[in-house]
């Protein structure tokens, strides 16, 4: 998910700047320490993985270990060998091969993400499904190339009776499956590796930081000038614009849409997102789910889930759980946004007045 943002600087600035979720740590940690008399060190981490790239900001008050980078580097590495689907020696696409019945030796990590999975398949009652990649490619959403266009019924039924993430067994560091379902972690394994950075940044006593991983955020501390990191969900419309902004401390947030990638057929949009509970295209009305919570693997799930499940549920079992979510719903060729009781503190940003001037 590539969630664009804006960048709010302090009045001291006194303009917007606006920048791509790429490049938000770049220009947030420069920008920012603009004019500041005394200023702490600012280290920028950059490079590509995962099929996408990473983006990390660190305001330091110390040195920081001499080989941070390759540290990141190597840790992302790691998550892409074990997670990638497009590796043909990764322990998910080994799986994916595997026979019914076949017993597949995973590492913590990958065991891990099963885990947060698994939670959120439960809890979201199989909306969120990393087995649903046959009815992604059915619909031509997929890695495989497919003409777009719409499937039978009986190709649908077809594809249904390959998914069910019921039929993944985890039993201690032994992975089995018990009809012939692949997996795919891609909409959780972004987030669980900022999860990964983040937990390192803080091992090496470097609190202050901005972890972005193909456009999945997990924030701590402060920003250069002392203040909570700025970012903004994008209004789901192109050409893109600000929505709001979030000011953000020790958290992590994850946005998720439907409206850039789709397909038309006789005057219908048929959305990328897939319900795996009916094997087709979701129908509603929700365009951009945003959600905050501590754990950037939980975040980037549940708004996958989110999108899946529509407004009107999410919210239900947002409050249920106690989970900030904001939700931007398509009413009348306009977007209304709607949030979880627990989104409500983020609500009345100060910055969210150069919005308001800017539209």
């Amino acid at each position: 998910m590539i969630l664009a943002v804006r960048v709010y600087l302090s009045t001291v600035i006194k303009r917007l700047i606006v920048a791509p979720l790429l490049y938000v740590s770049l220009l947030l940690t420069f920008l920012l320490s603009v004019g500041c008399s005394s200023k702490p060190d600012i280290i920028e981490i950059t490079g590509s993985k995962m099929g996408t790239t990473y983006h990390i900001t660190v305001v330091a008050d110390q040195i920081p270990p001499q080989n941070l980078a390759q540290q990141i580097d190597d840790l992302l590495a790691a998550v892409d060998n074990s997670m990638s689907t497009y590796k043909q020696n990764s322990e998910i696409s080994q799986f994916n091969r595997m026979q019914v019945g076949d017993k597949l030796e995973i590492s913590d990590q990958f065991a891990d993400v099963i885990q947060i999975s698994r939670d959120i398949w439960q809890r979201s009652n199989g909306a969120f499904d990393p087995t649903v990649g046959p009815l992604v490619d059915l619909w031509g959403f997929g890695a495989k190339v497919l003409d777009l266009t719409i499937p039978s019924d009986q190709s649908i039924a077809n594809a249904l009776s390959n998914t069910g993430f019921e039929y993944v067994q985890l039993q201690g560091s032994v992975l089995t499956k018990t009809k012939p379902v692949e997996l795919d972690l891609s909409a959780v394994a972004k987030g669980y590796a900022v999860d990964l950075v983040a937990d390192l940044l803080e091992m090496s006593a470097l609190p202050d930081y901005l972890v972005e991983v193909g456009g999945e955020i997990r924030v701590s501390g402060l920003n250069p000038q002392g203040e909570p990191w700025r970012v903004a969900i994008e209004q789901p419309q192109i050409p893109s614009s600000v929505n709001r902004v979030l000011a953000l401390s020790d958290i992590a947030v994850a946005t998720s849409g439907d409206y850039r990638n789709y397909f038309e057929q006789d005057g219908v949009k048929y959305s990328h997102t897939i319900d795996p509970r009916s094997g087709k295209p979701v129908t509603h009305s929700l365009a951009s789910v945003t959600v905050v919570t501590k754990s950037c693997a939980e975040a980037d799930a549940w708004a996958t889930a989110f999108s899946v499940m529509g407004a009107d549920q999410s919210i239900e079992l947002a409050d249920q759980m106690g989970l900030p979510v904001y939700l931007l719903v398509r009413e009348n060729q306009q977007y209304a946004s709607i949030n979880s009781a627990a989104f409500k503190p983020y609500l009345n940003q100060p910055l969210n007045s150069l919005i308001d001037k800017e539209n």
